[in-house]
């Protein structure tokens, strides 16, 4: 039987599945594969809707029961956080309207802490595709954006208020846990897992341009230099193994969540020994 497998159609996402997805991966079984929005992909996880499904950190405290936390595969770094954008010389958020791109996302997550002495008016869940525009034509006063929107804002006219991966890691010193890589408990081995999504790691760093074609096709026509500066962001060594510092930050980031009463709190074995 096919493995169904759930990511986005964002370019770190199909180049580091491609080999996956092609049954290039010795060993590993065929893969059906869905392409979806994070916020759509989180919601399935809550159903047991996939095998392997690319989720939001900051919505493991809804899953870890019905799912492993791969340790590799996922989006951590540095210098790639999410940024609320505004358009003009807004220095704050009073009152204002904002849109995200989903309840449970990690941006949010972030966008929560960052904002709770000091909460926005109103918030709205909006397609990604729809945030930049809808900020620059005054339908909200600010928008949270993730991914390749960092290097096409200023198009739109818009700037900056704060960028919350500088933020967190100033206050923690930690890369930013972004999006998750699960296994199903009890459909899917998760060492199996992880060694198929290790290897389809490996094949595309040791040949990017095999899956060039590939992750143009899903690019929803990004340009070639955007697509390349979104791969050589969130692509990195946390892809290849979450390790003590991956780890340690999605502790950090469940635990301030879970104190501050955003998410349910877990047990740290759950969030950090992802074969428990």
């Amino acid at each position: 039987m096919a493995l169904s497998l759930a990511i986005s159609p964002c370019p770190n996402d199909t180049f580091v599945f491609h080999a996956l997805v092609h049954g290039r991966v010795p060993g590993a079984p065929p893969v059906a594969v869905t392409y979806a929005d994070v916020d759509v992909t989180n919601t399935a996880a809550e159903r047991g809707a996939f095998d392997l499904v690319k989720v939001s950190f900051a919505a493991l405290p809804w899953l870890l029961d019905e799912y492993h936390l791969l340790p590799c595969g996922g989006a951590l770094g540095r210098g790639c956080g999410p940024l609320v954008l505004t358009k003009g010389d807004r220095t704050d958020l009073t009152g204002a309207t904002v849109a995200v791109p989903g309840d449970r996302t990690t941006a949010y997550l972030l966008f929560r802490l960052w904002s709770a002495g000091q909460p926005p008016a109103r918030i709205e869940v909006v397609p990604f595709h729809e945030i930049m525009p809808g900020v620059a034509a005054g339908r909200y006063d600010a928008g949270l954006v993730i991914h390749e929107a960092r290097f096409t804002y200023h198009r739109h006219g818009l700037t900056a208020l704060v960028d919350l991966g500088e933020w967190w890691e100033a206050d923690t010193g930690l890369p930013i846990p972004l999006g998750a890589i699960l296994a199903r408990r009890g459909a899917v081995d998760p060492e199996a897992a992880a060694g198929w999504v290790r290897e389809s790691v490996r094949q595309a760093w040791a040949d990017p341009a095999a899956s060039r074609e590939y992750v143009l096709a899903h690019a929803q026509e990004m340009e070639l230099d955007v697509v390349d500066r979104h791969i050589a962001l969130y692509v990195n060594e946390f892809t290849g193994d979450l390790g003590e510092a991956g780890f340690a930050a999605v502790t950090a980031l469940l635990d301030r969540a879970a104190t501050a009463g955003l998410v349910p709190q877990i047990s740290s074995s759950r969030a950090t020994a992802w074969t428990s």
